[in-house]
């Protein structure tokens, strides 16, 4: 299946990451490289780095990014390790990183990969294949409690606690192997009552998953806080997000870039010497237009913040 991404805030990204077209860039998650494109269109003499977990994404980007290879270095890595993967490059400094969270919609239409719950499929979700662990592990080997946890933590799930349970039973009795085995267990947790209304009974839960195989959230903190410490002045860190969670870890992070200090709030002046690292550019999130909402429905919840580096 060919590597489709509907490149989401595409414009707004763009103009926030203000680009310099000398400066040194970095795409966190370049899927097929609609972002990437428009980045690397704008360099003469800069760089851009493409990070991608998917090596499907690699092959795509490279098809759509062949005319600017040469300003292009590829990287199959999590861009959680963004500071691993500049100091293996030898760059000490960025003027900009773009991280669009979440899964990409290749992912959720090639039913193999295991994101969707509306098609049948081994339990998989991992956006790096060459990873071991899997939704399969998550939902065949976490204790009744974990999975509760999970569940309500990361989906934000009111029925939780009754999905872990019915996962739990229904494993003693055969392991859960398929995306449709799971939809079928969720949906007999959830009454009927509930159903109505609202989105795919299963998908507060299989966000759930996906984000705990892919250890999503702790390597979006690491990210923020990594990436920070490398915007040169004026470098800009715009970070798109998909659901609450994530956003909220967004907000919070940039604060603690903006204001990191940790003296008690009773103390008349800072001592505990922490700076700075950035100014928060957007108060509120950008979200998509109506335009772009009718073009590409699954950007509606779609979140851009913007950060930007002092020195």
């Amino acid at each position: 299946m060919e590597f489709q991404h509907v490149s989401v805030l595409l414009q707004e990204c763009i103009d926030g990451l203000a680009i310099r077209p000398d400066g040194i860039y970095v795409d966190g998650t370049t899927g097929g490289g609609g972002h990437s494109l428009e980045i690397v269109k704008r360099l003469t003499t800069g760089r851009l780095i493409c990070i991608d977990q998917d090596l499907d994404a690699h092959v795509a980007a490279k098809i759509r990014l062949a005319e600017y290879l040469d300003k292009i270095t590829f990287v199959h890595d999590n861009f959680g390790n963004i500071g691993q993967i500049l100091d293996g490059l030898g760059i000490a400094q960025i003027d900009g990183m773009l991280m669009d969270i979440g899964v990409s919609s290749y992912q959720l239409d090639e039913a193999e990969r295991g994101f969707s719950y509306q098609q049948d499929a081994p339990l998989d979700m991992r956006m790096d294949e060459s990873k071991p662990f899997s939704a399969y592990d998550v939902v065949n080997t976490y204790s009744e409690a974990d999975l509760n946890r999970i569940i309500y933590t990361y989906g934000e799930e009111r029925w939780a606690k009754r999905i872990a349970q019915f996962i739990v039973k229904q494993r003693e009795l055969a392991p859960i192997q398929t995306t449709g085995e799971l939809v079928d267990v969720i949906k007999k947790a959830i009454p009927k009552g509930a159903r109505k209304d609202g989105p795919h009974p299963a998908k507060r839960t299989f966000q759930a998953i996906r984000i705990e195989v892919n250890a999503e959230l702790e390597v979006l903190e690491n990210a923020i806080a990594q990436a920070a410490q490398r915007l040169t002045a004026g470098g800009r860190l715009c970070i798109i997000t998909f659901h609450s969670l994530e956003d909220r870890i967004v907000k919070e992070a940039f604060r603690k870039q903006e204001n990191p200090c940790v003296c008690p709030p009773e103390f008349p002046v800072c001592v505990c010497g922490k700076k700075p690292k950035g100014k928060i550019v957007t108060r509120k999130p950008i979200i998509p237009s109506p335009q772009e909402l009718q073009q590409n429905p699954r950007s509606r919840s779609a979140k851009l913040r913007i950060l930007e580096g002092l020195e």
